[in-house]
């Protein structure tokens, strides 16, 4: 047996038990993978092994609601959830998900603590940003964002954390609620995003991601 043959054999070996290794597994199609695992090998690669993401466009998972968690990628398995930056990514990774490792996936990040990051958002348009939050639009019938997601911005089983959450990324979901019908299930949010205007949706992102570091100001 030559060398160059035995070299292939070892390398075909080694990547069998790669792929049988389920502490290590980046198999989505395989039910026996836990979703902790596939947390830290697979979900990472956008949303950060503990559930902060570095880029902006990707939201932050660590401390989210285990509830809402599990209805966003039952939705994403379902493909009731169509928003672009939704189904781009998450319909092929989340298509063979068994109900238990998304249990499992909600679990784990639910438990993550979310990394602070850093504000670069003016200070009047965080301020702009909070009298949205806590008191609404009257005129353009927006309501107070605390009644539903409470008043720290930590939500509920039906309604996300958006304390912490990226800028970037609230104001183009809300923009979705407002101009399309791709997350259904969040129906509810487009009649409370009609109002808003693009400046306040800004603001109000602007003060949700800076939330953590106002704690002390509040």
């Amino acid at each position: 047996m030559g060398r160059e043959y035995r070299v292939t054999i070892a390398l075909a070996v080694a990547v069998l038990a790669a792929c049988a290794n389920l502490q290590r597994s980046r198999d989505l199609g395989n039910p026996d993978v836990a979703g902790r695992v596939l947390a830290e090998q697979v979900c990472s690669n956008c949303h950060g092994v503990t559930g902060s993401s570095v880029s902006p466009n990707m939201p932050n998972l660590a401390g989210q609601q285990k509830g809402y968690l599990v209805a966003q990628l039952r939705g994403f398995r379902e493909k009731s959830r169509q928003d672009p930056a939704g189904y781009e990514y998450m319909w092929g990774i989340s298509r063979t998900l068994t109900d238990r490792q998304i249990d499992e996936l909600a679990d784990y990040f639910s438990m993550q603590t979310l990394r602070p990051q850093r504000i670069e958002s003016p200070p009047a348009r965080i301020e702009a940003g909070r009298a949205i939050f806590t008191g609404g639009v009257p005129d353009s019938g927006v309501p107070a964002c605390l009644s539903c997601h409470g008043p720290d911005a930590l939500g509920t089983d039906m309604y996300p954390r958006l304390n912490g959450q990226h800028a970037d990324y609230i104001a183009k979901q809300l923009l979705v609620f407002q101009r399309t019908d791709q997350r259904p299930a969040g129906a509810v949010m487009k009649v409370v995003a009609h109002g808003l205007t693009p400046s306040a949706v800004d603001d109000v992102a602007a003060y949700l991601q800076a939330m953590p570091g106002l704690a002390g100001a509040r």
